[in-house]
């Protein structure tokens, strides 16, 4: 690894991969044995945030990232780390989407709180029930109180309503108000991936609730910064996206940040806007990655990102009619060294312990012949993570015919 020059304001597209793939932790070393509970744990730290998705197609979309980077390692390791009782390490919020992120974040995450009990920056459906139901909300709320840990469907009350809002009952919508509002968190998950409630104060560590709130600004300041070293090299619009911020507030933490040398100004190849280099940003004279992605890797999060980036166009098809699919329904793109050279679309069929390999293709101006060897190396090795005894190749994509051979 070497330091970029800070004098240096521009970088070329190679370097910029390399730069992005390096924040992102990919490259690292993936040993015969499986990562350690502290590796994961390390890993959310540098990504600051993990989108959770109950999509089970392979296995959890939230489980990818970590065999992605990796390698083979446990996820009940990844369960314990957020539901492990008092001294978990992640917990649930509206970080990009639903998301694990560290504890230690949640009181920077408390002017979303403040502002989802005000109505604000909540879906609106939700922030009129508020409005409306604040009795109601009370009532769920002592629920919680005097019962202890549940899940919505074990609310004592049946306020079904019409159907309604999402077609959820009107318990569902005051528990989902009081998570948006940070007063309830997630104990556990059970079931059918099933959230169990709890009030905040009685789930997260003693440290954590005790911690003082930053102000907005501050606040704001401390998510662009994770979202920098995250991402190693982005556009305000990725560093804004990435913690979901509204414009003013990311735009005048950005500003604060290049004020303070914490970001530094930059022109990337091809890129139409300008770039923030994180400070402290290494570069690798190379990048050996080998990693099957998850359509909610926070690497391809952005779709523009992932194109100027990469060069690939990726689209997630899970709710696109089959006819109209370009690869597949749920796709994995295969990044190579530095480049996203193909993409897989799996399932894991559990019944018949395979890892089916529905349909496989190449990058456009990649030779199909370099992709083979590796990527069915991948494959062979997230079947055994996923404790599958065999990989089974379907008959679609320019890949598919070599891989089966």
């Amino acid at each position: 690894m070497i330091p970029i020059p800070r004098r240096s304001d521009s970088l070329s597209l190679k370097q910029a991969r390399r730069i992005v793939l390096a924040a992102q932790g990919f490259g690292g070393e993936r040993g015969e044995q499986p990562a350690r509970r502290r590796d994961l744990k390390a890993m959310v730290e540098r990504l600051g945030v993990v989108q959770i998705d109950s999509v089970n197609v392979v296995a959890r979309a939230h489980t990818l990232p970590g065999f992605s980077r990796l390698g083979r390692y446990d996820t009940d390791d990844l369960d314990q780390l957020a539901y492990g009782g008092r001294k978990r390490s992640l917990f649930e919020y509206w970080g990009h989407e639903a998301s694990y992120m560290p504890v230690e974040l949640q009181p920077v995450l408390r002017w979303r709180m403040a502002r989802a009990a005000r109505g604000e920056g909540i879906y609106s459906g939700l922030a009129k029930f508020g409005r409306e139901r604040g009795e109601l909300i009370g009532e769920v709320r002592r629920e919680i109180a005097d019962r202890g840990p549940l899940a919505a469907s074990e609310l004592s009350h049946d306020h079904r309503g019409e159907g309604g809002w999402w077609g959820w009952s009107d318990g569902k919508r005051a528990i989902e108000w009081l998570f948006w509002a940070g007063e309830v968190t997630t104990r556990t998950r059970r079931g059918a991936f099933e959230r169990v409630y709890d009030l905040t104060e009685r789930v997260l560590p003693h440290h954590v609730v005790a911690a003082p709130t930053p102000d907005e600004a501050e606040a704001h300041r401390h998510l662009v910064g994770i979202a920098a070293r995250a991402m190693g090299v982005a556009t305000e619009r990725c560093l804004r996206d990435y913690f979901r911020l509204e414009v003013a507030d990311a735009r005048a933490a950005v500003a604060s940040l290049v004020d303070s040398g914490e970001l530094q100004p930059v022109t990337v190849e091809g890129w139409s806007k300008p770039g923030y280099l994180a400070r402290g940003a290494r570069i690798p004279r190379r990048i050996e990655a080998r990693a099957l992605l998850a359509p909610f890797d926070p690497l391809v999060w952005q779709r523009e990102r992932t194109e100027a980036l990469f060069g690939a166009r990726i689209r997630l098809e899970i709710y696109v009619p089959e006819h109209k699919r370009t690869h597949g329904y749920y796709v994995l793109p295969f990044l190579l060294g530095d480049t996203i050279v193909g993409r897989a679309d799996l399932k894991a069929d559990r019944a018949r312990s395979a890892l089916v390999v529905q349909a496989a293709h190449a990058e456009a101006g990649v030779a199909p012949d370099t992709v083979i060897e590796p990527l069915m190396a991948e494959l062979k090795l997230m079947a055994t993570w996923l404790g599958l005894e065999q990989v089974e190749i379907k008959g679609r994509g320019d890949l598919a015919a070599a891989l089966r051979r």
